[in-house]
């Protein structure tokens, strides 16, 4: 079992910065590939990011493309996403999320995922 709990959301506003620390307990997360996700209100979860085990691949969505990054740290068992010029539109609850053991690349659809935090809101205000 993997335990995720993601920490660093609040209020910001716009233009302004947020680095989210997702922290993991129980295996080591170097195994796994991992990502992000957020859900706004009346909106579906929808992937923001993803990075392979090894952190040499990434993926962004559309919408962040040029403003979020992901890292991680394996030897720290976390996972980070630094949020910048954050819109009023990247208001949602954040997830981490981490994949299969042994898995390559990238994952981004939600069912890839095994295992997922508890969120973290972010709120931007314009």
């Amino acid at each position: 079992q993997v335990q995720l709990v993601e920490s660093g959301g609040g209020l910001v506003q716009a233009g302004g910065s947020l680095r989210l620390p997702c922290a993991a307990s129980g295996r080591t997360l170097s195994c796994c590939p991992m990502g992000w996700f957020r859900q706004a209100p009346g909106k579906e979860r929808e992937v923001v990011a993803a990075i392979s085990w090894s952190g040499e691949s990434t993926y962004y969505s559309d919408s962040v493309k040029g403003r979020f990054t992901i890292s991680r740290d394996n030897a720290k068992n976390t996972m980070y996403l630094q949020i910048d010029s954050l819109k009023p539109e990247d208001t949602a609850v954040y997830y981490c999320s981490a994949g299969p053991e042994g898995r390559v690349g990238v994952l981004h659809r939600q069912y890839e995922y095994d295992y997922w935090g508890q969120g973290t809101q972010v709120t931007v205000s314009s």
